[in-house]
């Protein structure tokens, strides 16, 4: 009879468990998109800002499997058509410049860099960067005029999973579905949403990779040099075509 019971009782802890696991995965909470907006208001009225990014991210070999390499990043931005990027770490080290009017991606280690035309704004000009080159900035979402239209698109849904500090900072922790790509935000709670973390998994891919990037060092009101978004071109640097250049730079 104690047996019995106790079978019952796990069945029953089972299906309620699996129950609250089905409805939480297929409904929209309001409060997850509510810390979503909070965030993308954050940035979005942010004339200019500058962060870093310490990312993992799981990459194609020619093996045929994922490889894992860390990146390290520097991101300015100025709002509409001005941003930077340098990256290093394992992958080969790259450099991106868009001024307005022209985007520029330098390899330093082959010392080669390309410059090609592009849009008036940065949503544009990340939209057909990823068009013509196939590159999509693992952190783009955040740099767009509009961040919460772009990362609620298509979701499925959406759920605060709790709060934890990251680095020291005190952040809700959100996670999200959507066709393709289940991802999850780290937004902090004070008055000023900021993101600090973003791991994502591609479920539409082979192996489904994974990236998990780690932002710090935020400032909403940095000051540029009115030179600082334009590319000039180091001695001895060499002019090659801008999808080259990518290769070169393990893009």
């Amino acid at each position: 009879m104690k047996k019995t019971l106790l079978l019952s009782l796990s069945a029953l802890l089972l299906l309620s468990t699996s129950s609250l696991y089905a409805e939480t995965s297929a409904r929209i909470d309001p409060n997850a998109v509510a810390h979503l907006k909070r965030m993308s208001t954050t940035l979005s009225k942010a004339k200019a800002f500058t962060f870093r990014s310490n990312s993992i991210l799981e990459v194609p070999c020619v093996t045929g499997q994922f490889i894992t390499l860390r990146s390290l990043g520097k991101v300015a931005l100025e709002r509409p058509n001005r941003m930077s990027l340098i990256q290093g770490g394992d992958a080969p080290a790259f450099e991106f410049f868009y001024d307005g009017s022209s985007v520029s991606a330098v390899a330093p280690k082959a010392k080669v860099y390309s410059t090609t035309k592009a849009p008036a704004t940065i949503d544009d000009m990340l939209v057909g960067l990823r068009q013509q080159t196939g590159i999509d900035l693992h952190f783009s979402p955040l740099l767009v005029s509009a961040p919460e239209a772009r990362l609620t698109k298509n979701i499925q849904s959406a759920v605060v999973v709790g709060q934890t500090k990251v680095n020291g900072i005190l952040c809700d922790h959100l996670a999200f579905r959507a066709p393709g790509v289940n991802w999850e935000l780290w937004i902090s709670t004070g008055k000023v949403a900021l993101p600090y973390r973003l791991a994502a998994t591609f479920t539409d891919r082979t192996n489904f990779p994974r990236k998990f990037i780690e932002f710090s060092h935020w400032n909403l009101h940095p000051w540029f040099l009115g030179d600082a978004f334009t590319f000039h071109p180091p001695s001895g640097f060499k002019e090659i075509p801008f999808k080259t250049v990518l290769k070169d730079a393990g893009r």
